[in-house]
């Protein structure tokens, strides 16, 4: 396996399922991280208010996914739907992300478990 510090998620719209093999300084073998849950908005008093809530709250989700990528060199995104498209483009316009590596799959609901070996077989880990 390499030192490289990879990191591999599955993400829809209310979570976040985070694979690395790193922490703040060792690259080792990959854990699972806890996962990220979205903040979802109920109840707003007009369409626009509820746009600007839901925009909000997922910086805010996107905000603690990228606080687990810290110092990855190298990304697996994937889960159903636009949102990877969406992390990737937010993390490329993040300074610190702009030349990360970053790999996107399609792939509908799995279970932690599942996630790991993925990312695991991805990386050849």
């Amino acid at each position: 396996m390499s030192d490289k510090k990879l990191a591999g998620l599955w993400i829809d719209t209310q979570k976040a399922v985070v694979v690395k093999n790193h922490d703040a300084q060792n690259a080792f073998k990959f854990f699972l991280c806890s996962p990220v849950k979205a903040v979802i908005q109920h109840g707003n008093s007009s369409e626009n208010a509820g746009n600007n809530a839901e925009q909000t709250n997922k910086v805010k989700f996107f905000k603690e996914v990228e606080h687990l990528l810290t110092n990855s060199e190298e990304v697996l995104i994937t889960g159903p739907g636009t949102i990877q498209e969406e992390l990737k483009h937010y993390l490329h316009d993040t300074a610190q992300f702009k030349d990360l590596k970053i790999t996107l799959e399609t792939s509908q609901q799995m279970s932690d478990e599942q996630v790991l070996e993925t990312v695991k077989s991805h990386f050849n880990a």
